[in-house]
């Protein structure tokens, strides 16, 4: 096993291939790779010369064309780890109508259109024409763009699946295929599909299995697509950092959405992350009318709702950020500093996924669980399984010690100005908030756009190019 870092056996680690060819030397340095001049310009004015761990240890074998299996945590940089290859490989060509070059799978919306965002400043460096199908958008549009021609795909299993029965995808002249958070895909039944469609690739072809975690679960990709590959894990199965608390806070269930409301009331971003849509959607509608401006967040709402979402939570407009677990993975934030599971999540991978948002890129970050006396002995096995030891502590709404902790502090009670406006009304192109700029759902900027909406744009446009300095 070629691993870059050796560590202790866990439940999510996975039967490695066995080992073939050496893995080649680690990278120090962008320059001394073998990247078109283009892309080392893109990468100095961004900024950007020494790799990411995952970098460094990914980018010579993926450069040179193995095939790759990789795992670094989640905001460890893994999308220019297989993104520049990627792009690499595919320039130069000019692809057919509706046969790419290049392919990405993703699990999710959100995270397609990170990938996307990432990698359209060195596609266009290169020449090369970016295309993002994902369900939940228009299939027509989609499907003109790969009419039009596009060198590199990124989707989601679902809707490829949906264009290439309708033939208005081939996947013949894919010669790099990429799967990134290839374990949720397989945790969210996606399987099928995914070894569908690598069987229309390019069987000579190089992949590339990037994520968070490798466990049984991604075995049978690796044994049936994946020939000789290099092994890299640049981090502990565990994915827990130096830089990230966690805390399990004791609560009452009485208690419990009180203590949460004032943890949301706090200075600065929080995603808060609950079990179903229907108790997003309630909780969300409690803390705009107690003074707490919040954005629900699940895959009951429609792609540009969430889109508008997102954009309105990195710019800081909506500091609190509701959500199921469609947002655990595909969500790159900076500067977010606290995750709450007010509802614990099923299992330790979700938990990592959940974490995830906050500490990314070395930064610090807190991890915080509501937990009641029933589920407390299913909360100590999920942080074991994770490998994690949280400070514990009985908190009770309004005490010193949850201000502490999280920065919690009593809500201004005043609702927020739309706060009587259901989610469905925003759905429908209504405006959840006054004065928050466009309306979701609609393209382009509102006629009478606020100053402050403008200027929030504009802050979540340079956090984005921040975001890819750092090599998100």
């Amino acid at each position: 096993m070629n691993d870059t870092h050796s560590t202790p056996a866990a439940k999510d680690e996975f039967t490695a291939p066995p080992a073939g060819t050496p893995a080649l030397p680690r990278a120090a340095s962008f320059a001394e790779l073998d990247l078109p001049a283009e892309v080392l310009d893109v990468l100095a004015g961004l900024g950007l010369d020494t790799p990411f761990p995952i970098q460094s240890a990914t980018l010579p074998d993926a450069l040179a064309g193995r095939d790759v299996l990789g795992r670094g945590r989640t905001g460890s940089g893994k999308t220019l780890a297989f993104g520049l290859p990627l792009l690499v490989r595919a320039a130069g060509r000019r692809a057919e109508s509706r046969r790419p070059h290049a392919l990405v799978l993703v699990p999710t919306r959100e995270l397609a259109q990170q990938v996307t965002a990432a990698l359209e400043p060195f596609a266009r460096a290169l020449k090369l024409r970016l295309a993002t199908v994902v369900g939940g958008m228009s299939i027509g549009r989609q499907a003109t763009a790969l009419r039009d021609g596009a060198e590199v795909l990124i989707a989601t299993p679902g809707r490829l699946m949906d264009l290439v029965e309708r033939k208005d995808c081939r996947l013949d002249r894919v010669a790099a295929t990429v799967l990134d958070e290839a374990d949720q895909m397989a945790d969210l039944g996606f399987m099928p599909q995914v070894t569908e469609l690598l069987d229309l690739v390019r069987p000579e072809g190089q992949r590339m299995l990037f994520s968070a975690t490798l466990d049984r679960n991604v075995d049978l990709l690796v044994e049936r697509y994946l020939a000789d590959p290099v092994v890299h894990s640049v981090d502990p199965s565990s994915a827990t950092v130096s830089t990230m608390d966690h805390h399990v806070l004791h609560v009452h269930g009485a208690d419990k959405f009180a203590t949460a409301t004032e943890i949301a009331a706090r200075d600065g971003r929080v995603i808060m992350f609950l079990a179903t849509k229907a108790a997003v959607d309630r909780f969300t509608k409690h803390l705009l009318g107690s003074g707490v401006r919040a954005a629900a967040l699940h895959g009951g709402k429609s792609q540009p709702l969430r889109t508008r979402t997102l954009d309105r939570f990195r710019s800081g407009e909506v500091p609190v950020l509701v959500a199921t677990n469609v947002a655990a993975r595909g969500i790159h934030v900076d500067e977010l500093d606290l995750v709450v599971n007010v509802d614990p999540p099923a299992d330790h991978k979700d938990y990592l996924h959940r974490g995830g948002r906050t500490a990314r890129a070395g930064e610090s970050g807190l991890v915080v669980t509501l937990v009641t006396p029933e589920e407390r002995r299913d909360v100590a096995r999920l942080m074991a399984d994770a490998g994690i030891r949280p400070q514990v502590t009985q908190v009770r709404s309004g005490e010193a010690a949850l201000t502490r902790i999280t920065g919690a502090r009593k809500p201004s009670g005043v609702p927020v100005d739309g706060a009587a406006k259901s989610q469905e009304g925003v759905r429908r192109g209504g405006a959840a908030f006054r004065g928050m700029g466009t309306v979701p759902g609609r393209p382009g900027r509102a006629k009478n756009e606020s100053r402050k909406a403008a200027d929030a744009r504009k802050a979540a446009e340079a956090r984005q190019a921040a975001r890819i300095r750092r090599g998100k």
